[in-house]
């Protein structure tokens, strides 16, 4: 299919907009909100003030958090682990809203020292402002701008000497108006009924905003990786709607959706997007392919970054057994392995969703030192979704920590997890065939998550069917059985074996902290510091157990990776372990 081109558009930067209708309007004086940084939004002052206009520009997003950080000048708060002369700051949120604003705080109670944050909640207070005070200090009224639905805006309150200009949304935003731009050329396009509509929906977005690291974990502000996160998910759920599924089906096959959120350079003074259908890219333009030269198992354990398919399937080479796979959509082989011992069998699958990258290692790790042990059964497939990782290696190539969630699926846009027969299985035959030939009744699908938070300002702000997923909770397991079976016994052996390791008992009780001072009651059952949730699974094509592990690993790279795969192999070579002492299935 020849490329074709649905959208290319160019618009003015929000704060030139601003610039030019205070100038037509003859404001005096303004406050505006905006998806610009502090430096970028302090030029504008200054080149508003040579107009002769008083002006306080204020981020836009997580404008409560920046008011601590600009306002308080808390910006070196965490790195000695204090607050500022060691006040208490009391931030009073609106009843209505307390839920979104204490995440829109997020990460304040980890910049600050343990229990200086205070959250207290008013009915009598505005539901757009918030207010905060810091020890005996007069409060500081914060302005929230939102829309309706709670989702960010920008946002301009002018004045010409006291008669009031503007007070509302900032008409011209741009970071809005790519936003819109793309939606509403994708809805005006006739996509048919036949799945998948595309091969590639290409995003390509230029434009100003924040990329932030702040000194807690991982955590950063990024404006460009949350319109990645509005652009793919928006366009997840428009194509979900107009073919007439419910909200959040993954079933659906669209196709792959790759949004690319660059920043502009400085001296651009336009906002710039793309929208492309294309066709998926030939094996050999991707950069990443060529990346397993001399690359093998012993070069595992040090791994400070995610691997290539190529390191994968090399690594999958030097692996003995009987070989199975399928191949992927773009061509790739989806690499199994089987290898028959004397122990009931495990079933290890990990890469299913592509940007969750520490599982991968830690089932390659784990198997290359059960290869050890004669009596060991297993079958493995390390990489379900070598598509989703080749472009995962692509985007990271352009903005290394970002969580990238394009990749997250499958080149034909659904979750290989949902594939069910008679529709094409494709890289789930792999899976299938892993569990049917070695007849294993456990699972280790091993997994991850956003190691920051993860947001949708243009959608509400904490994103639609994930909320619960939007900021870090530690490493924690899934486990699914079948009914009438008990899998308590074995996770209080697992986890107490996972305890051993004290720098993930540690990490697990930083994120509890945060998760409690910003969300509240942790939702799942802790047990030896690491969190469990049990559910009971109907499905007929899974194993009567499967143990999903759940760490925060996407966008964390040298040490703090290499905890995460360290994690990954314990739990696989620990399950298995248990597993065969007949602890978990005694039949």
């Amino acid at each position: 299919m020849p490329e074709q081109c649905l959208l290319d558009l160019r618009l003015p930067r929000s704060l030139d907009v601003i610039e030019a209708w205070a100038v037509r309007e003859g404001a005096s004086r303004l406050e505006a909100w905006v998806f610009e940084d502090r430096a970028t939004r302090a030029a504008a002052e200054l080149r508003l003030a040579q107009l002769g206009i008083q002006a306080r520009l204020r981020s836009a997003y997580k404008p409560l958090l920046h008011a601590v950080l600009e306002d308080f000048g808390l910006e070196a708060v965490g790195q000695d682990g204090g607050t500022l002369e060691g006040q208490v700051l009391r931030v009073q949120l609106p009843q209505a809203l307390a839920q979104r604003y204490r995440m829109e705080a997020y990460p304040l109670a980890g910049l600050l020292a343990e229990g200086a944050l205070q959250f207290e909640l008013s009915e009598a207070q505005a539901a757009d402002t918030v207010l905060l005070q810091r020890g005996e200090q007069a409060p500081l009224t914060v302005f929230m701008p939102l829309r309706a639905d709670h989702s960010a805006t920008a946002w301009l309150r002018a004045w010409a000497g006291e008669a009031l200009l503007s007070d509302g949304p900032l008409v011209g935003d741009d970071y809005q108006g790519v936003f819109d731009a793309v939606l509403a050329a994708v809805a005006a396009h006739e996509w048919g009924w036949n799945e998948p509509y595309f091969q590639r929906l290409m995003i390509e977005v230029e434009i100003g905003g924040i990329e932030a690291a702040l000194p807690f974990g991982d955590e950063v502000i990024s404006t460009r990786e949350a319109l990645h996160e509005d652009f793919y998910f928006g366009l997840l759920e428009f194509f979900q709607q107009s073919a007439g599924r419910g909200a959040g089906d993954r079933s659906l096959r669209p196709g792959q959706i790759v949004p690319i959120v660059l920043p502009a350079a400085a001296e651009q003074r336009e906002t710039r997007v793309r929208l492309r259908l294309l066709d998926h890219p030939l094996l050999a333009e991707s950069q990443a392919e060529s990346q397993a030269d001399g690359f093998g198992l012993a070069a595992l354990a040090t791994c400070a970054a995610p691997l290539s398919p190529a390191q994968v399937a090399a690594c999958m080479g030097a692996l003995a057994g009987e070989r199975f796979g399928c191949q992927s959509t773009q061509g790739r082989a989806v690499a199994g392995l089987h290898r028959r011992g004397t122990r009931p069998a495990v079933a290890i699958t990990a890469g299913q969703h592509a940007n969750e990258c520490s599982g991968v290692l830690g089932a390659l790790r784990a198997v290359a030192e059960l290869q050890h042990r004669a009596d060991a059964t297993y079958a493995l497939v390390a990489l379900e979704n070598p598509d989703g990782a080749a472009l995962h290696q692509q985007l990271c190539l352009q903005q290394p920590r970002h969580m990238h969630h394009a990749a997250r699926f499958t080149a034909l846009g659904d979750d290989l997890e949902w594939r069910t027969a008679p529709a094409q299985l494709g890289e789930k035959a792999a899976r299938l065939e892993a569990l049917q030939r070695s007849g294993a009744r456990l699972h280790l699908s091993l997994h991850g998550y956003p190691a920051h938070e993860w947001t949708r300002p243009l959608s509400g702000y904490l994103s639609p069917g994930y909320a619960s997923w939007a900021i870090p909770r530690g490493f924690f397991l899934i486990m699914r059985h079948h009914a009438g079976l008990d899998p308590w016994p074995y996770l209080q052996a697992l986890t107490a074996g996972l305890a051993q390791d004290e720098r993930l008992l540690e990490f697990n009780a930083r994120q509890y902290r945060l998760w409690e001072a910003h969300w509240g009651e942790m939702p799942m059952r802790i047990i030896n510091g690491i969190g469990c949730m049990v559910a009971v699974d109907s499905r007929t094509d899974s194993a009567p157990f499967t143990l999903i592990t759940e760490y925060p690993d996407e966008t964390v790279y040298g040490e703090a990776f290499q905890l995460a795969h360290d994690t990954q192999t314990r739990m696989v070579l620990l399950a298995c372990d248990l597993y065969w002492q007949g602890l978990l299935d005694p039949a």
